[in-house]
């Protein structure tokens, strides 16, 4: 009994906590709440001063807003995506047809080489011997380059012989035969060339003298549409001093690091063409005017400025640009690539963007003016520089459309998607109009607005647009997204395990 005792005072001992244990351990709970309540008002009181001070300071406000590398540089690798430009099972070789089209390429050089790839496939469809196209010399540009002064000619006649025959030039005995002229009517289907081909029954020579837009964006065979790709992406390979010095650009350029090419479409031309004179003085508003009204060929002539800035129509100024970049991350180390024409201006305006971004850089920066003289004379050659740049940098940016702009961005998706931002010019304008009144300003808040924006316009995979909403008949063949845009499905498509 006794033992039974001990057994249940020790029991008791061990299960039962003494008072001054029980107030002991609540002193340490409410210790410690009160520490813990300590920590926050210490951390809320640096945090509110921490917000003060960027308050005051806008740098520090600007420097808050971060954006990853993967975000600002980083690719899609193709989304799964591949080119996929190859003939189909179905596709037959060409034949010797002895029948023929000449052509004359009209426009820039980005118009003239998606026409001579129009031309290509409409060769294909006519069953006929394509001749080496001539190029626009006639044009604003006043290039007198010739095909092969810009293209490989040798190269393009062999990598074409599995589609259609092509030729330097005409058979002596039909370069004096008569020849049938006809100008194609634009963004036509495979029906309408069939039906055109009977020309042929009474001539043997068909003369073109537009190449551009002469095939329609869609409902095409698949053979033709891949045919077009296969052209310009392909075929149509620059010559080689043009590659060479492209080449020893972009290595000069990626021995920086990583850069974005810059299509700055702020030349005098473009300005005076859109009637766009936001930023510029009295003097140089009615100079672009002048200029457009005397250009016969321009048909708009009085146009509002005003209007067309808030409607997006305008390319983006210097300045605009410089705020743009910096709004979606870029740091001001980045390296860019000015690919345009001579800007409007010059150093007056330009020198606005170069205080967001000092590493501007163009042709003439990165090689010596010797290795540029021959192709400085000839704006085709020099814009093909541009183009291979564009085509191979990190991020390609167009301030506007147009064709350099349309050609690049199309060449990059078929590559695997690489990143290509589409400003939304009309909301930007809203945006930067709101600074213009006090109601925003650099920082956090905007960046956070134009990342935003673009979300969704940094070229990722999608099919290509139809016509506009309401757009009726032929006119809404115009309003179509271009194939060499953006050419899915037809020649880029989806890796069979995504």
């Amino acid at each position: 009994m006794a033992g039974n005792g001990k057994d249940r005072r020790l029991h008791a001992r061990t299960t039962t906590t003494p008072a001054y244990f029980r107030f002991r351990r609540s002193s340490l709970f409410l210790l410690s709440i009160l520490v813990l309540l300590g920590i926050f008002t210490v951390a809320l009181f640096l945090s509110q001063r921490q917000i003060s001070a960027v308050d005051r300071d806008p740098f520090s406000r600007s420097q808050l807003f971060q954006v990853s590398e993967e975000k600002l540089w980083g690719s899609s690798l193709g989304y799964g995506y591949h080119p996929c430009a190859k003939p189909t099972s179905k596709y037959s070789a060409p034949e010797d047809w002895d029948r023929y089209i000449t052509v004359k390429s009209n426009g820039g050089l980005n118009q003239m080489r998606t026409g001579i790839s129009d031309m290509v496939a409409v060769a294909r469809l006519m069953n006929a011997t394509l001749v080496v196209p001539q190029l626009d010399k006639r044009s604003f540009w006043q290039d007198t380059s010739t095909f092969e002064d810009i293209f490989d000619e040798a190269y393009f006649i062999e990598t074409l012989k599995g589609d259609i025959r092509v030729v330097k030039e005409l058979p002596k005995e039909l370069e004096s035969a008569p020849r049938a002229r006809k100008h194609f009517t634009s963004w036509s289907g495979s029906a309408y060339y069939e039906e055109i081909a009977r020309l042929f029954k009474d001539n043997k020579v068909i003369h073109v003298p537009k190449s551009d837009s002469r095939l329609a964006n869609n409902d095409l065979p698949l053979d033709i549409q891949r045919l077009r790709c296969r052209t310009l992406y392909q075929a149509l390979r620059f010559a080689s001093p043009i590659e060479t010095l492209g080449k020893k650009l972009v290595a000069q350029l990626q021995s920086k690091g990583r850069y974005i090419a810059l299509h700055l479409r702020y030349e005098k031309d473009m300005l005076s063409f859109t009637g766009c004179t936001y930023g510029l003085t009295d003097q140089e508003a009615e100079e672009l005017k002048v200029m457009r009204e005397n250009t016969n060929h321009w048909k708009m002539k009085g146009i509002n400025s005003t209007e067309q800035r808030i409607g997006g129509f305008c390319p983006l100024t210097p300045k605009e640009v410089g705020i743009f970049l910096q709004a979606l991350g870029y740091p001001k180390s980045t390296w860019i690539y000015l690919a345009a024409g001579e800007i409007y201006g010059g150093d007056a305006y330009l020198s606005d963007l170069r205080s967001y971004f000092p590493n501007l850089v163009t042709k003439e920066m990165l090689v010596q003016k010797k290795e540029l003289q021959k192709f400085m004379k000839h704006a085709s050659q020099a814009a093909a520089l541009d183009y291979i740049i564009s085509v191979e940098s990190d991020v390609f940016v167009p301030s506007y459309t147009g064709n350099m702009a349309r050609a690049v961005e199309g060449h990059r998706r078929f590559l695997g998607h690489r990143k290509t931002i589409t400003p939304d010019r009309k909301g930007l304008v809203e945006l930067f109009d709101l600074m213009e009144k006090g109601e925003i300003e650099e920082g956090p808040q905007l960046s956070s607005l134009v990342c935003q924006m673009h979300k969704y316009r940094q070229g990722a995979p999608r099919k290509r647009y139809g016509s506009l909403p309401g757009s009726k008949g032929r006119a809404r063949l115009r309003t179509e997204e271009s194939f060499y845009e953006n050419p899915l499905p037809e020649c880029i498509c989806l890796t069979k395990n995504h």
